[in-house]
């Protein structure tokens, strides 16, 4: 692990759970896809309730897949995944890289589809809609179109619309990662507020290594292809963060910490 000198430890990091139950764990997970891809080999890693997990890894190395298994869309062809509950719980959110709303669908409506899907009436699911525009300042947006937002606004409807659902978990595959600087950095002070608010666990796919100090508790570096997790490092710091943490000396060795873990995955010097 790293700690506040920067001092990191090498070589796989299976299977510890930091300061918590844990909520899902992988063991010796693969997966191969029927054109013969091997997309991960012998994954462990287990993720402890309430922490943000950041996987960080290069293009292709798995990262996607990891949070397709552990949201049940996918099958892992080796090892097992198994939930502190025994169970996968049913309401596990899910933040895409791009937005993905029905473009002829009003804002309040967007939020609305997982509730509808899952037989909640409008006037039931009210509540939990304007409370979810509410906390990702939207409220004033929600007979907005798509075409209407900005990028940014998009993501955070995206946000709510997985807030709505109140999850447990709350997965997110590289959000923020077509966004412009600015935005990005506002966002991510945004969930790291939700995310002490909500009590969530988050699991958030990042290719940034700036990104995944700043947001993290503990960050999980996976080689190349095929994708397994080849260092872990805790971000010792305080919740929430501020934005002074970024010019910190603290985030600088972590930073820099990271991106020598992450060159070593890649088969660096």
């Amino acid at each position: 692990m790293v700690q506040s000198n920067g001092a990191v430890s090498r070589g796989g990091a299976a299977g510890t759970v930091p300061n918590g139950s844990t909520i899902v764990s992988l063991s010796g997970v693969g997966k191969k896809f029927e054109s013969g891809t091997v997309a991960l080999s012998d994954v462990d890693l287990c993720v402890a309730r309430g922490e943000f997990l950041s996987l960080l890894g290069p293009s292709g190395c798995g990262k996607s897949t990891v949070l397709r298994l552990i949201a049940g869309l996918d099958r892992p062809t080796t090892g097992r995944i198994a939930w502190g509950g025994e169970r996968r719980p049913r309401d596990i959110g899910f933040v895409f890289q791009e937005p993905t709303l029905m473009p002829w669908a009003r804002v309040y409506d967007n939020v609305w589809l997982p509730l509808r899907l899952k037989g909640m009436s409008a006037r039931e699911a009210e509540p939990r809609i304007v409370e979810a525009l509410e906390s990702v300042g939207l409220q004033d947006f929600h007979r907005a179109y798509p075409r209407e937002l900005s990028g940014g606004m998009k993501m955070r409807v995206s946000i709510a619309r997985a807030l709505a659902t109140d999850p447990t978990v709350l997965l997110m595959d590289e959000p923020f990662a077509a966004l412009d600087e600015i935005t990005r950095f506002k966002l991510n002070d945004d969930l790291l507020r939700l995310w002490k608010e909500r009590g969530w666990t988050i699991i958030f796919v990042t290719h940034s290594v700036f990104e995944s100090v700043y947001l993290s508790t503990r960050i999980a570096v996976m080689t190349s292809r095929p994708g397994r997790i080849a260092e872990e490092i805790a971000i010792d710091e305080p919740s929430p963060r501020s934005p002074n943490f970024r010019m910190s000396a603290h985030y600088a060795d972590f930073a820099r910490a990271t991106s020598d873990a992450l060159s070593r995955a890649m088969g660096g010097a």
